[in-house]
């Protein structure tokens, strides 16, 4: 803007006012032509020197200037196609058809209010940027966010199904403890009962064996030394005890029969024996069993507990983290939204910022080129510069 206030604009008007008067002697020029007036000027300068050199300076004058002006044309022309510029298209239908002074002016201010677009699409650039950055990081935060919770949530759930499965399988296995546990206790009381049962009764009977063996002993053993006695004077009256003589039982017999009452005396002791062993070790196995099934049930038990416990504290982290969730996809739902916002003055343009930076600035090269052509003091070939 300084350049353009200190240096180009009393240019301008240097260049403008130089214009005017082209412009001015074009339009003495046409109007002499057109009217008597020129036809009365020619008569009187028609023998003069001076007139003549000055009327050829005013046609190479105009010519100079509109072959300056169709050149400038071309330039806009061809930079709007080149570049699809609708501005300098239009420039171009406006350089070919107004006056030579307005044009200059057209074109300047064209220019500065190119620069001004310039400096302001800067600003706007650097408010863009720092918005979608901000925005940007906002949504990328958020989406980080969002995706932990929903992984945590993910977790939770499984825990919780995990646990909830957990606590099935020990309350299963809780039941079937007690249902076996019962069923060995209700085994094992009737199992004892009939032991105890077959103990007292083998007992008594290897008692009573005992006995006899011992009584049959000792009859077999005395009949055997028994001696001649008298007959009792009973027996005169009866027929007898049925043998002549001392009863000395069967003798022969007496091995035989003591010796199978040996065998329900073996049998029985052996019956008190191993039942008693059974009975011991059922016992003993019972007890062990039992040992175990509680402990077992302790720990499932104490498990059970603390997966309850954990399946509440879980519950509660599901419910918690759901809300985060639906707080951070909020926010996230937010930060897409400011950035949908920014997008038609920041985003959705058409072109990059770039790309509209080289064109602006494409499209400020063939004006300056244009104007430069346009300058009644300018030389060509400088004009090439730009």
């Amino acid at each position: 803007m300084k350049i353009l206030k200190d240096e180009v604009q009393p240019m301008d008007a240097a260049a403008n006012k130089r214009a005017m008067l082209v412009q001015k002697t074009s339009g003495q020029k046409l109007s002499l032509s057109a009217g008597s007036k020129l036809q009365k000027a020619l008569s009187f300068l028609q023998n003069s020197e001076a007139a003549s050199s000055f009327l050829a300076t005013v046609q190479k004058s105009e010519s100079n200037a509109a072959m300056k002006q169709q050149r400038a044309v071309s330039v806009l022309q061809q930079a709007g196609s080149r570049l699809n510029s609708e501005t300098l298209t239009v420039i171009a239908m406006h350089v070919a058809s107004d006056p030579f002074t307005k044009v200059k002016k057209l074109i300047q201010q064209l220019i500065e209010r190119l620069l001004a677009e310039a400096t302001a699409e800067a600003t706007k650039k650097g408010f863009c940027d720092t918005e979608l950055g901000k925005a940007e990081k906002d949504r990328d935060f958020r989406l980080g966010d969002v995706k932990t919770l929903s992984v945590n949530l993910e977790s939770l759930e499984a825990k919780e199904d995990e646990l909830e499965a957990e606590i099935e399988q020990l309350k299963e296995d809780l039941e079937a403890l007690e249902k076996a546990l019962k069923e060995a206790e209700e085994i094992r009381s009737e199992e004892k009962k009939t032991n105890l049962q077959t103990i007292k009764d083998a007992s008594s009977g290897l008692q009573s064996v005992t006995e006899a063996i011992a009584l049959l002993s000792a009859f077999y053993k005395q009949a055997a030394k028994a001696s001649f006695m008298q007959a009792s004077p009973v027996d005169e009256d009866t027929q007898g005890p049925g043998f002549e003589g001392s009863y000395k039982g069967k003798q022969e017999a007496s091995t035989g029969i003591i010796g199978m009452l040996e065998v329900i005396k073996s049998d029985f002791d052996r019956t008190v024996r191993h039942t008693t062993e059974s009975e011991a070790k059922a016992h003993a196995d019972f007890v062990e069993f039992d040992r175990e099934s509680r402990s077992d049930m302790s720990g499932k038990e104490t498990k059970k507990k603390l997966d309850e416990e954990d399946l509440a504290v879980t519950k509660t982290k599901i419910e918690k983290t759901i809300t985060d969730l639906t707080t951070a996809q909020e926010l996230l739902d937010s930060a897409l939204k400011v950035i949908e916002d920014l997008k038609p003055t920041c985003i959705d343009t058409g072109m990059s910022y770039e790309d509209r930076v080289a064109k602006r600035e494409e499209e400020i090269t063939a004006l300056k080129k244009a104007l430069c052509i346009l300058d009644p003091e300018g030389k060509e070939e400088e004009c090439d510069d730009f």
